[in-house]
């Protein structure tokens, strides 16, 4: 049939991928390229945006290759969140690194709006704790440096690069800090405390609709509509349809995103754009499986070896709180610091990859427990695909987890909600034991606030 394929673009941090998508949910061609990441100096991440397109479109290649381009109806957008953008409103050339979303460098810009007591009204106004994680302290950082060019994040570069306009997907732009989340638009009172001028700025879009025709930079894609954009977390969610309803969606990745539809009266927990006009409660965890991977780092093996050695071994009393860079929801304290505790002479390294498995269930359940009840969880994320994890999370939390048995959601939730179909998902399910796990909870979190150094400050 014509125009009944939906190709799927998932731009992430470290690799762009490309499905292409039938209505049926099944996947009939692939292509992925890597994107490069450096880390010039410590807390500093950055990215370059020419070559975050250029593996949108060699991705893009790959996929289409041998496909009628007849075929295909429209493209979707899945995106990386938060991190920034800067490029010359003249040339359309890039004026600057991408800084990623983990970059750091912009918190002396938030500890100065913090010490002049605007932390909580950034709050009201966004949703967002004040943290360097968010973009509007990192734009800053850019214009600083850049003065008169235009900013936005990578989905508004991908935008601004494909169809030569300047716009922002309401999801990504809520994760901005910049934003009046409830209002759904730029925030004059925010772009002031930031110093951020709005002629910088894109316009703010749905995340659905007519978003533009790709043009001829845009190689294989030339001529085709971009019908889809959300933030690769929001996609996840959306991929999983009905049953988001009531559940909690987790995504486990280097970090993790706890989102569920529908606000959140709790500071530890944002408030954001899920899609359109809903909102989202989210709480992200900055250490998932980057905690296995440096612990893996640190015993000189390889990730799936602590996996190993934690499958089948007690933490007994060890845990490992990973506040490498402090600890964003539900505590978001910058001050907090990785921590081991419960360690004896006769410690094992396979208790301590215990302790790093259950860390990841334990963040889950923090953010979880701020949220609320859930119906259940649903697991998405590579690893999603570690059975200990899941049942430990469903032990933890006391709620089904459901493992979605479909790889890469986020692509998938840009195919469906550019196409406009919303095929079933399955799930392998994880019960709870039997057993009761709540002197576990209360132990990880007299860990959590031994981490946690005396402070001040609110996560306002």
């Amino acid at each position: 049939m014509p125009d009944d394929l939906v190709l799927a673009v998932d731009q992430g941090t470290s690799s762009t991928k490309c499905l292409l998508v039938e209505p049926s949910g099944a996947v009939v061609a692939t292509g992925s390229a890597e994107v490069p990441i450096r880390y010039p100096r410590p807390g500093w991440v950055e990215q370059d945006a020419d070559e975050i397109l250029d593996s949108v479109l060699t991705a893009a290649a790959a996929c289409l290759d041998g496909v009628d381009r007849g075929r295909v109806g429209a493209v979707g957008f899945s995106t990386q969140r938060e991190s920034a953008v800067v490029w010359d409103k003249r040339t359309g050339r890039p004026a600057g690194p991408v800084l990623g979303w983990q970059d750091q460098r912009a918190q002396p810009i938030c500890d100065a709006l913090r010490e002049k007591g605007q932390a909580a009204r950034v709050r009201d106004l966004s949703g967002l704790p004040l943290d360097p994680m968010f973009s509007a302290a990192k734009l800053r950082w850019l214009l600083d440096r850049t003065p008169d060019a235009a900013v936005g994040t990578v989905d508004s570069w991908l935008l601004f690069a494909l169809t030569g306009s300047h716009r922002i997907e309401s999801g990504n732009a809520s994760r901005t800090q910049l934003l009046d989340v409830r209002a759904g638009s730029w925030s004059a009172e925010l772009l002031d405390l930031f110093g951020i001028p709005s002629t910088a700025l894109p316009q703010v879009t749905p995340s659905s609709g007519d978003l533009g025709v790709i043009s001829e930079r845009g190689g294989v894609l030339a001529g085709l509509p971009i019908t889809a954009v959300l933030g690769d977390s929001h996609a996840a969610l959306y991929a999983h349809g009905s049953q988001a309803a009531g559940g909690v969606k987790v995504t486990y990745g280097t970090g993790s995103s706890v989102m569920r539809l529908g606000a959140v009266d709790d500071p530890g927990v944002c408030l954001t754009v899920a899609w359109n006009d809903s909102l989202a409660a989210e709480g992200n965890i900055r250490s998932s499986g980057a905690t296995v991977a440096w612990l893996a780092s640190f015993l000189g093996v390889s990730p799936s070896r602590v996996a190993d050695l934690a499958a089948d071994a007690s933490s007994d009393g060890v845990f490992l709180v990973p506040g490498f860079g402090g600890l964003a929801a539900p505590w978001w304290d910058d001050t907090a610091v990785g921590l081991i505790s419960g360690l004896t002479l006769g410690t094992t390294p396979a208790q301590v990859a215990r302790a790093a498995i259950e860390s990841i269930a334990h963040q889950v359940a923090d953010v979880i427990d701020a949220m609320g009840p859930a119906d259940c969880v649903l697991a998405d994320g590579g690893a999603s695909g570690n059975d200990v994890l899941m049942q430990i999370q469903a032990d933890l939390t006391g709620v089904p987890v459901r493992r979605a048995r479909t790889t890469n959601l986020s692509a998938l939730g840009a195919a469906f909600l550019a196409g406009g179909f919303t095929p079933p998902i399955s799930y392998d399910e994880f019960r709870p034991q039997p057993g009761v796990f709540s002197h576990q909870r209360d132990a990880w979190r007299s860990a959590v606030a031994r981490a946690r150094t005396p402070h001040d400050g609110s996560i306002a």
